[in-house]
């Protein structure tokens, strides 16, 4: 995730970078305005394809990484046209909407907050949340 965000300058904290774990090395960029997305991931056995562009390396960590900066890109990655599965305007939510949640009175911004049965509430709140307070 640190070298996507360094390479595209996307992050995080401005909403332009999603960090969803699926134990693979893999990333789908979207283009937010015509809603193309395209996934890019590690080309099967390119560990072992990369020893082949550095033979003079014995320790294979090393002969890895020198291989990987040799291999032509179309043996090193995987590029495919996708579709997302989710709404991606909920995703984005609305910068700069702010509320108070009626549960705990934390704000609750880019409209990620759930109204039910009259109250404005975060996601916490409104529904089991992933963490529970120890005092």
């Amino acid at each position: 995730a640190d070298g996507v965000m360094a390479a595209t300058g996307c992050a995080v904290g401005h909403r332009t970078f999603r960090v969803q774990d699926y134990g693979r090395i893999a990333i789908t960029v979207v283009d937010t305005e015509t809603r193309e997305a395209v996934r890019i991931g590690v080309a099967p056995g390119v560990r072992e394809a990369a020893l082949a562009f550095a033979p003079g390396e014995t320790r294979r960590y090393y002969a890895q990484i020198e291989g990987y900066q040799r291999m032509p890109e179309r043996e090193l990655l995987t590029v495919e046209p996708v579709a997302l599965t989710f709404d991606l305007d909920a995703l984005m939510g609305r910068p700069g909407v702010r509320v108070d949640c009626d549960g705990c009175g934390e704000e609750v911004l880019n409209a990620r907050e759930i109204v039910a049965d009259g109250r404005t509430l975060c996601p916490a709140c409104a529904a089991p949340a992933y963490y529970r307070p120890l005092t």
